[in-house]
């Protein structure tokens, strides 16, 4: 189904309305400190969001600055995020942000998708994700749920993570952008489920290429 550039963002800001009505912007990653989120968020690659916060209580209370990362053994590291996958080379690059943090940045963790991405193991999802919660900048976070969804609703095409970022760039509003992919997770997990969305009392059936082609069949 095609769409005009217009009828997109009226389709995006449809799709924004109805899930601030029903669900909350809030990310379900644990953390307190601006560095705690970059990790948490690296760590949940190939990993739930529940198994990360099961483990970076202790981590971080081993680990509590970027600096204790910085000075960590990487064996010692590992022994704590074994459970969250790709654990070997989390480590790693967990002691490398803390290096590169501490060395190149003054132990604060940069507010631009530029910089952030030039740390090790960190890509744009984890860049939009601390440039929106932390430094509250608009930011659009194209993980799995974002994308498959927004494939759904006929706002973007394609599973390049990129491409589709600078597709919702052009279309959302961009003040709000941060909290709708938020909401998108939560919807993803409780009505727009992978392999068998419930198109049936969807609150953006309304506005979803996917629902109305499964209405109309």
């Amino acid at each position: 189904m095609k769409h005009t550039i217009e009828e997109l963002r009226a389709k995006a800001l449809q799709a924004v309305d109805a899930l601030e009505a029903v669900y909350p912007a809030k990310c379900s990653l644990e953390y307190e400190k601006p560095h705690e989120l970059l990790i948490a968020v690296w760590l949940s690659a190939q990993c739930t969001d529940a198994r990360v916060n099961m483990v970076t209580g202790d981590l971080f209370a081993a680990y509590p600055t970027p600096q204790a990362f910085a000075e960590a053994k990487v064996e010692d590291v590992e022994e704590y995020i074994k459970s969250c996958g790709l654990y070997k080379t989390k480590a790693k690059d967990l002691v490398g942000i803390g290096k590169m943090l501490v060395e190149e940045y003054g132990g604060i963790v940069p507010d631009t998708i530029e910089e952030l991405v030039k740390l090790p193991g960190v890509g744009r999802k984890t860049a939009n994700l601390v440039v929106g919660d932390i430094y509250g900048k608009p930011a659009v976070v194209c993980d799995t749920h974002c994308i498959r969804i927004t494939n759904l609703l006929g706002l973007t095409v394609g599973k390049d993570p990129l491409k589709v970022e600078m597709q919702l760039r052009e279309i959302l509003p961009m003040d709000r952008a941060n909290d709708f992919c938020h909401r998108l997770v939560l919807f993803g997990r409780d009505t727009c489920v992978a392999r068998r969305p419930k198109c049936e009392g969807c609150p953006l059936a309304h506005c979803c290429d996917h629902a109305q082609e499964q209405k109309s069949k």
